[in-house]
């Protein structure tokens, strides 16, 4: 069935609860009048479990993938297709120089034949005598002086999910639009889909994609072969195979931002690292997150006089909302202030390991009796009861939870990560004149957030003038109904966009 708009929607939306998928839940909703085709790309099926939200009406179809599922059909030798490999190797040099995006007229002849029979099927990457020459070809050509067993396992996860982009790809719904929430695979596909079709593409970030996959790589102690090159003198930060899943995301990202018609960001700094990672100027722009102000009237007017002694974490218990430190910070604020309490407000089952080891982390300090994990709730009814809303995450991009709390007037205290410290301060001139909405913070810095919770919740002043000024921010600038306006202009154009 045809769309309106085919939203690419990348280990999100409508399986993952969070600040992503809230906003895509939002912006549906807010479009009555377009209709939209989900395609979820995954990685492996086991990550994810049923639908955590309710499909708005005018969604007319939900395709579910899996990039990274190992189950293939059986192997059989073959001998490939020549021609077709002959294309890949260009194909592939793209991704070990990313200094150029992959050019669109190679994009479009790679999206036709990888992973289909007439051109390069999965089983005849994995198995032919072609793909095996262009295997070793690769190796000695990058990597020669690398175990060729890491090697060939490092290739084979690399390339894979692009011969399923490339099946999805030809498989889409007809749309006026695609639009992906991301870089990354889902952008790469619709760099892809538009070079096949001719259909514009949209990609809007909230986090910077590559920059956090860079992140995540330089953390990983999955991929092989580090320790033994950093021993034989080989590599001094990281070996090849990182460095080369790093290029390979680079081009990833600057694939699709070369495809893109229009790219947004959330706010000014996310812009310039998409200019920098090698986004159009002319193609980019800012889109504030925005929030339903309404919602939470009632929450407002149902505050009453005095300042609750309640410091609340609203998010997902998962180690980039670094929930320890919010633990350990209570520790020092409860030691100062005995009246103090804690409530951490988000799902706790993305991450078990983890949500146990705060649970352990709570009884260690004796906090058994002042932090209460909650689960989902809702969180305009939980919002009256709390003093300060605290943010410790090491990654966000525009959290939606202090924009909440600040139509609720909840001052809050946040590390200074993504637009925290725009969303705190002001971003203009004329912003930063309605004052300082909350308290930035070092990442990972229990004292220092112990040190601001306490005060906040201790000086009626302070107190009441973040309340005004954020409640005054929220108005001005995170209205969702100025968010609404600039995608529906933004859908517009690009849908008029020439084929």
């Amino acid at each position: 069935m045809s769309a309106d708009v085919v939203l690419l929607l990348e280990g999100t939306y409508p399986y993952v609860r969070g600040g992503v998928s809230s906003w895509v839940h939002q912006i549906i909703q807010g479009m009555p009048h377009l209709t939209f085709h989900l395609v979820f790309v995954g990685g492996d099926p086991e990550f994810y479990g049923e639908q955590k939200y309710e499909l708005p009406d005018n969604v007319v179809g939900l395709d579910t993938h899996y990039i990274m599922d190992e189950s293939y059909t059986k192997a059989r030798a073959s001998k490939g297709n020549a021609s077709a490999y002959d294309k890949w190797k260009r194909f592939e040099t793209y991704f070990h120089d990313t200094q150029e995006a992959v050019p669109t007229e190679l994009l479009r002849e790679m999206f036709s034949l990888l992973g289909d029979d007439s051109g390069i099927p999965v089983q005849d990457f994995m198995h032919s005598k072609e793909g095996w020459r262009a295997l070793v070809k690769s190796y000695r050509t990058y990597c020669p002086d690398f175990p060729f067993t890491d090697f060939f396992w490092a290739y084979r996860n690399l390339y894979l999910p692009l011969l399923k982009s490339a099946i999805i790809a030809r498989s889409l719904p007809k749309a006026r639009l695609y639009h992906s929430i991301s870089t990354g695979y889902a952008g790469f596909l619709g760099a892809g889909a538009n070079a096949l079709h001719g259909t514009p593409l949209l990609i809007s970030e909230h986090g910077i994609y590559t920059k956090e996959r860079k992140i995540d790589l330089a953390q990983a102690n999955w991929i092989a072969g580090d320790d033994q090159l950093v021993e034989e003198g080989l590599a001094v930060n990281m070996g090849y195979i990182r460095r080369m899943w790093i290029r390979f995301f680079e081009q990833l990202g600057l694939s699709g931002y070369h495809a893109a018609a229009k790219i947004t960001a959330l706010y000014a700094g996310n812009q310039r690292r998409q200019l920098k990672d090698g986004a159009d100027a002319q193609k980019t722009l800012v889109v504030p997150n925005g929030i339903n102000i309404e919602r939470y009237s009632d929450a407002l007017a149902s505050r009453g006089k005095e300042i609750p002694k309640v410091a609340g974490l609203v998010g997902r218990v998962v180690s980039i909302k670094d929930i320890k430190t919010f633990i350990r910070a209570l520790r020092h604020a409860c030691g100062t202030d005995p009246q103090i309490k804690g409530l951490i407000i988000g799902p706790y089952d993305e991450d078990p390991g983890y949500y146990e080891e705060c649970r352990q982390l709570v009884d260690t300090l004796g906090l058994a009796d002042k932090v209460t994990f909650m689960g989902m709730q809702n969180v305009a009814e939980i919002l009256p009861q709390l003093g300060v809303m605290v943010l410790t995450s090491i990654s966000e991009a525009q959290p939606l939870v202090l924009l909440e709390g600040m139509a609720a007037g909840v001052p809050f205290v946040a590390t200074d990560v993504g637009s925290c410290r725009e969303i705190a301060e002001g971003m203009t001139d004329a912003d930063q004149q309605l004052g300082q909405a909350g308290t930035v913070v070092p990442i990972a810095s229990p004292q220092k957030t112990a040190d601001a919770i306490v005060e906040l919740l201790n000086d009626q002043d302070k107190w009441h003038a973040m309340q005004h000024a954020g409640l005054a921010r929220v108005k001005a600038i995170y209205d969702e109904k100025m968010m609404y306006e600039s995608y529906k202009q933004l859908y517009s154009e690009v849908m008029a966009w020439p084929e």
